[in-house]
């Protein structure tokens, strides 16, 4: 590992990865053998060769790795992808590391939340201004089940184990050598433990399974982390937040665009599970502080309030505490209190109905603390209790719904027994709908299993609202949506199920827009939605208040980067100017994947690149997969990403303007990158004879689409192309080989293009000026860092189509020359040092990997896809490259 990988601050970053390297490799000599290390070691040597640019190495790297056993494969897979697992808890113990010097020197960090205060103080922002900026502030993690986190669980729980004891020995003086030995002995265990682990399960995950997945960074990391942001955003602002600026959403369960598993069923046993799960964290809590607020009547007076308080739940709860308590009466309430939780778990007599009867009784405690000397005896960890009450409620994430518009019109069919409903003209569908709730029509008998499950699910939202409060359910969201009849569909549907509460239909429905072509008719769908009679009367029962979400995956996969992105930012201005014109609050839902071809970007950038005015103090995205554990596995970690993204947030809809209005000229230069660059994908991707062939020979998709890490089927709809093969195993197969390309392929075509026509020099003042224009560059620039050419061209000779191939690598050195030169810069990550240092020490431990990939891909196929042994290493090859790469779909 050479030195000049790292400055002078990153030299513990050094020593953590060479201590939990050579750990390994001594696990590996204990588990495997001597001559199992040795190979190891030759190989990853090699691989460090080529990459310093000895020609001879890499034919000593084939002909190490091809041929060799299953059994000799399956190690080497799991060697490298277990030192992956070290370096990336390395590389974040070290951004908390990092993050608590800049803390202990009082150095404000870049983009945190004292730096964005710092600016618009500068800027001329007065207090009063972001205070009510915060009273209205709002931000919404929505985690999802996408099969994206190709890393078993059960070993991501080992990882953390691994970062907390390297987090103990961040300031290892502080270690006497006893307790630095015992930090090493538990991340040797823990290694050891996890090499003798399968790294994937056998079976395909449940729902259960993805939504524990969910849950455990929930309940395990979030809710421990609430207070401590929301008093950290309280001492940078210098006042009260009274009300929380976070809540968070899940799909996991509500999800059923695709996933036939996923239906009335899961979507009650998700609520249950979120409740019972928020209301056992509670109950801990409250025997906790039923432990510390020991104060008794004799020493400290107590709120009259307090005392009537225990009275009623006396009487109403007949629960009895003991008397060696009864001097002790904040005790004696927390007693009742855990009675009702308790309770509440089971729904007997006396439980909480909501979340705001216990915040009741914890603010009874807090007042009485408070009027009664009791900061720092008891009050600041009620404070802590009530945050996370006000934030999670009873329900802890609230439950996104999710179908696609074509089901609900199949639906509606059958019950107005109209056969060709769904190929209706829309404005005849609409129609039909408008009639069908204005008069309240029920329809046939939902006879048909698919209408009787849809009807169940609207049932299923009526008792989870009843049972679990109405912010147990979030959105329902309607996929592919086209036009009004969508949304009016989803109400017809609602009544004729009968979720009716005092007249109105309690649903908050978001159309998504997903391709390109409905991203660009958006403003005049959502007119025409805003402007319909009846979806007017139920937005004014929502408080005028309308979310519209917005796709990433298939407008990028229909059209390519950078026609997608311009697209949607199309979409954002003319939602906002709509939103505007019919006095409806407008709430932006970013639907983001992890990788930049699925939307994922730097979360302050993303937020900072939005048009002017797309951000006015709310802002709702998904996590997904593998980011999820990069963004919320540890607690400083998730910290710092909510600090970023709210604070990216108040900054954008502080300062309005901070995006920047770009200049007409650019509007039309982007116009035509947008159009030369989705031509060219179109060209590639969709019109080329051979292509669909060539990506499924040049990249593991046949591997992929056996993985059991997703309980959702890889197709949308049954078919062969690419139309029909979700956007999430698209991406993953190409990062798989690579070649990443739908994350750059056809940027330079229109990069080029928009040159030819305006001038390089427009383009370089919209790099230097806009920064939409400048977050597309760096984003493609990070793609384009981690594509290897001659790694892929390994791929693409399983497909023996090298006019293909050319093709494919002229337009990427088309790419890579012009984003280099608009960036004014000679390689692609001069600007980005950290993720530079980050590949270089990836890229020898990746390549391996791929060369045994293609030699194991070619035997499989030859085998006729028969050999079982070669299926599972290949599997572990692509577990092991994702994790590389730090990318799946």
């Amino acid at each position: 590992m050479k030195p000049a990988f790292f400055s002078e601050k990153d030299v513990p970053l050094r020593d953590d990865i060479r201590t939990l390297g050579s750990l390994l490799g001594n696990v590996i000599r204990d588990q495997e053998g001597d001559d199992a290390l040795a190979l190891v070691e030759t190989v990853r040597k090699t691989a460090r060769r080529r990459r310093d640019g000895e020609t001879a190495a890499g034919t000593e790297l084939q002909r190490l790795l091809t041929g060799l056993s299953a059994e000799r494969s399956g190690m080497l897979v799991r060697a490298f992808s277990a030192f992956f697992g070290a370096m990336n808890m390395c590389e974040r113990v070290h951004r908390i590391r990092r993050r608590r010097a800049a803390m202990r020197e009082a150095r404000v960090q870049s983009g945190g939340l004292a730096a964005v205060f710092e600016r618009l103080a500068q800027r001329g922002h007065a207090r009063q201004d972001l205070s009510a900026i915060l009273a209205r502030l709002l931000v919404e993690p929505v985690f999802t089940a996408h099969p994206t986190e190709a890393i078993r669980r059960t070993l991501l729980v080992k990882e953390q184990r691994i970062a907390r004891a390297l987090v103990d020995r961040i300031e290892p003086e502080r270690l006497v050598p006893r307790e630095n030995r015992a930090c090493l002995a538990r991340i040797r265990e823990e290694l050891a433990i996890a090499w003798q682990t399968e790294e994937h399960a056998h079976t395909r995950p449940t729902v259960a399974d993805e939504r524990e997945h969910v849950l455990f960074f929930l309940a395990d990391v979030i809710y421990r982390i609430v207070p401590a942001f929301h008093e950290h955003l309280e001492e940078t602002c210098g006042h009260a937040v009274p009300r929380p600026v976070l809540r968070f959403n899940s799909w996991v369960g509500g999800d059923m665009d695709g996933n036939p598993a996923v239906d009335a069923d899961t979507i009650r046993a998700s609520l249950r599970r979120h409740r019972e799960l928020i209301v056992q964290r509670y109950l801990t809590e409250v025997r906790q502080l039923f432990d510390a607020l020991s104060q008794s009547r004799s020493r400290v007076a107590v709120d009259a309030a307090v005392l009537d308080r225990i009275e009623r739940y006396e009487e109403e709860l007949d629960a009895a505490v003991p008397v060696r308590y009864h001097d002790m009466p904040y005790r004696v309430l927390l007693w009742h209190i855990s009675v009702r939780l308790e309770r509440s778990l089971s729904d007997q007599d006396g439980a909480y109905t909501s979340g705001d009867g216990l915040l009741d009784d914890l603010r009874l405690i807090e007042s009485s603390l408070r009027s009664h000397r009791g900061t720092g005896a008891g009050l600041h960890r009620i404070r802590r209790l009530a945050r996370r009450v006000q934030t999670f409620g009873f329900f802890l994430a609230a439950l996104d719904i999710r179908q696609d518009a074509e089901v609900h019109r199949r639906v509606v069919g059958c019950l107005l027994a109209v056969d060709d409903f769904p190929s209706l003209p829309a404005v005849s569908r609409a129609e039909h709908l408008r009639r069908m709730i204005v008069e309240k029509a029920r329809g046939q008998p939902a006879e048909d299993d698919e209408a009787a499950r849809s009807l169940d699910v609207f049932q299923a939202i009526g008792e989870g609202r009843s049972r679990f409060g109405a912010e147990s359910i979030g959105l329902y969201i309607i996929s592919m949506a086209q036009g009004p009849d969508d949304v009016l569909a989803v109400l017809a549907l609602a009544q004729v199920a009968g979720l009716v509460e005092e007249g109105q239909i309690p649903l908050d429905v978001a159309p998504l827009f997903e391709t390109v072509a409905d991203l660009r008719n958006c403003r005049e769908t959502f007119e025409a939605l805003l402007q319909d009679p009846v979806y007017s009367g139920h937005l004014d029962g929502r408080g005028r208040r309308q979310t519209v979400v917005l796709g990433y995956s298939d407008s990028a996969k229909d059209s390519g980067l950078a026609a997608s992105r311009w697209a949607l930012y199309r979409a954002q201005q003319d939602l906002v100017a709509a939103a505007r014109q019919h006095g409806v609050e407008l709430t932006l839902f970013h639907g983001r994947g992890g990788s930049i071809s699925r939307g994922g970007s730097k979360p302050r950038a993303a937020v900072m690149a939005a048009p002017p005015g797309a951000v006015d103090g709310r802002l709702r995205v998904t996590e997904q997969g593998e980011i999820i554990f990069a963004k919320y596995g540890l607690r400083d970690i998730a910290l710092r990403t909510l600090e970023l993204t709210v604070g990216a947030v108040i900054e954008a809809t502080a300062d309005l303007s901070c995006a920047g209005e770009p200049e007409p000229a650019w509007l039309e230069a982007m116009d035509e990158v947008a159009r030369a660059s989705r031509q060219e994908w179109r060209s590639l991707v969709y019109e080329t004879p051979g292509f669909f062939d060539f990506f499924r020979q040049a990249t593991p998709i046949d591997v992929i689409e056996r993985l059991t890490i997703g309980s959702r089927p890889s197709r949308r709809r049954a078919g062969r192309g690419v139309e029909d093969l979700r956007a999430i195993p698209w991406v993953f197969a190409w990062t798989q080989s690579r070649l990443i390309l739908p994350g750059w392929y056809g940027v330079g075509s229109g990069l080029k293009a928009a040159a030819e026509r305006f001038g390089e020099e427009t383009l370089r003042a919209m790099a230097a000026r806009w920064p939409f224009f400048s977050v597309l560059l760096g984003d493609v620039a990070m793609v384009l860092a981690k594509t290897d050419a001659g790694i892929a061209r390994r791929y693409a000779d399983l497909a023996a189509d090298p006019a293909m191939q050319k093709r494919i690598e002229a337009e990427l050195e088309l790419t890579e020359r012009l984003v280099c030169e608009l960036q004014s810069c000679e390689g692609l990550l001069d600007n980005e040092p950290v993720l530079r240092r980050a590949l270089l020490l990836r890229n020898p431990y990746v390549d391996p990997m791929s060369y045994l990939q293609v030699d194991l891909l070619r035997r499989w196929r030859t085998s006729g896809r028969s050999d079982d042994g070669l299926l599972r290493v290949l599997m572990a090859t692509v577990r092991g490259i994702a994790r590389g790469m730090q990318n799946t779909g």
